[in-house]
Parts: C-alpha cells; sequence; structure tokens
C-alpha cells in the first residue's frame, strides 16, 4: 500500500490527491491511501510518501473538479477538507474518482458509500459552522476592535468569518480559533483573511475575553429577561447548544 501524506490545508490536499492520483495510473486506486499529517501510527509494510504544496498541481486538481464534476461537488470537497475526521482526506479522493467517472450526477448517487461518506462529512462541517455564525460573542476593545474565541471541532472560522464580512463590513475584528492558533483578521471595508497567531499573540489574545464593556451585561440581562422559568428544558437546551459549544459565550460565562 502507498500511503500518501500532506500537511493539513485545503491547498496541500489537493496536491496530495494529484500525487496519488498519479500514483494509482500504476497501481490502482485500491492500492493508494491518503492522510493528513501528522501521521499517528505508522504501520510497517507500507510506504509513505510525502506530499509538498505546488500551485500548478493545486490549480489543475481545483479545475478538473470544478470542470468534469460541478461546481457544487467542488464545493462539497472544500467542506470535507475543513473536517476533523481522520478519514476526510481519503473520503475526498474516493468521491472523486466516483466523481469523474460518473459527472455532476454523481452527488445524488446516494447509495454509492464514497458518495454517502462525503456528504455526511460535508454535513457535519456546514451544520458546525451554522452553530457559530448564531452563537459567536464578540467583545469590545474600546469600541474599536471587536474579538471573538471559538474552539471548533472543525476547522470552520473561515466560513464564519465571511458570514460575519458581510454584515459587519466596516468594523475592525477578529475571529480566534482557540484549537488551533488561527485567526480571521477583517479590517474596516476590506477583505477578511486567515493569519496564523504566535503563542505570545494566543497568550494576549486570550486575555480580551475578560474584557468587558456595556454591552456585556446589557446582553446577559437580556438573556435572562427573556427565559420563562416554567418551561425551563435543560436536555433540549443541551440538545440544541451541546455545553462544549458554550465555552466563549457571554450568556453563560458568568
Amino acid at each position: 500500500m502507498h500511503i500518501y501524506t500532506c500537511e493539513d490545508g485545503f491547498e496541500n490536499m489537493m496536491c496530495c490527491i494529484y500525487a496519488a492520483w498519479e500514483g494509482a495510473l500504476v497501481s490502482g486506486h485500491d492500492n493508494v491511501r491518503l492522510v493528513r499529517e501528522p501521521v499517528e501510527q505508522v504501520t510497517f509494510f507500507d510506504e509513505y510518501i510525502h506530499v509538498d504544496y505546488d500551485k500548478d498541481k493545486f490549480e489543475k486538481v481545483v479545475r478538473s473538479i470544478r470542470n468534469k464534476i460541478s461546481t457544487e461537488a467542488f464545493y462539497y470537497v472544500y467542506y470535507a477538507s475543513l473536517s476533523a475526521e481522520e478519514d476526510a482526506l481519503d473520503s475526498i479522493y474516493r468521491f472523486l474518482v466516483e466523481g469523474f467517472k460518473k459527472g455532476a450526477l454523481v452527488i445524488y448517487q446516494y447509495t454509492v458509500p464514497a458518495v454517502s461518506r462525503i456528504m455526511e462529512i460535508r454535513r457535519n462541517v456546514g451544520n458546525e459552522a451554522c452553530h457559530f455564525k448564531e452563537f459567536a460573542r464578540f467583545n469590545s476593545l474600546d469600541n474599536k476592535l471587536y474579538v471573538c474565541h471559538l474552539e471548533p471541532k472543525n476547522n470552520v472560522i473561515s466560513i464564519v468569518g465571511q458570514h460575519f464580512a458581510d454584515r459587519m463590513p466596516s468594523e475592525y475584528w477578529l475571529i480566534i480559533d482557540d484549537n488551533r492558533s488561527i485567526a480571521v483578521v477583517h479590517s474596516k471595508d476590506e477583505e477578511n483573511y486567515l493569519r496564523v497567531l504566535t503563542e505570545d499573540e494566543m497568550n494576549s489574545l486570550k486575555r480580551t475575553e475578560f474584557m468587558e464593556d456595556e454591552y456585556t451585561k446589557m446582553w446577559r440581562t437580556f438573556f435572562d429577561a427573556i427565559a420563562i422559568k416554567q418551561r425551563e428544558n435543560y436536555a433540549c437546551q443541551r440538545n440544541l447548544f451541546p455545553i462544549w459549544m458554550r465555552k466563549h459565550t457571554t450568556e453563560f460565562m458568568k
């Protein structure tokens, strides 16, 4: 078995797919597997092949998916690349094997295991992104910069960031993924971008979460005021808003 590995990230994963496909032309698709680094458990009899980013290969894969399958299939692949599932990269590859055979109709072939798996991963990423769009909370620093902390399981802050770029285009803000030490940075009336944060930057930014402004108390008061005590249902609340998502939510940080 030839196991192709790459660093995490959409661009790297597309290059890994390109390299694995070249290898599969010789050995067959069943004899290749794709894994994101770091590889947790190395097997003795398999050959591991690291793949680096290459702009030309990345663009070829993206162009092929869009032209030979469909734009919708490309978004399935992109969302799956953000997943924390261990088999996400290999699942994308298996989906593309089917996609290049069957074209745009592949996304409707739910009984094909490779298709059903990619849809499951895409749905999981999409649902988590929707949750954090709704439950992201910003702290204001001197009414000049707004900072939000999240700890998603999947790498969804780019999706969440685009949501707020459409709704807060004339504000300076940061959305920070505390798990991955990356942030979406948005300057007033400009495009947002991703930035990897250093350890010192993370330590400094973590303190912003405990800085309160005039709206913090107002929001907590509103949250308590609209609650109907006789209708409290903690089991339902935990189902709709799991406890692990609440860590950075203002109304639960009391």
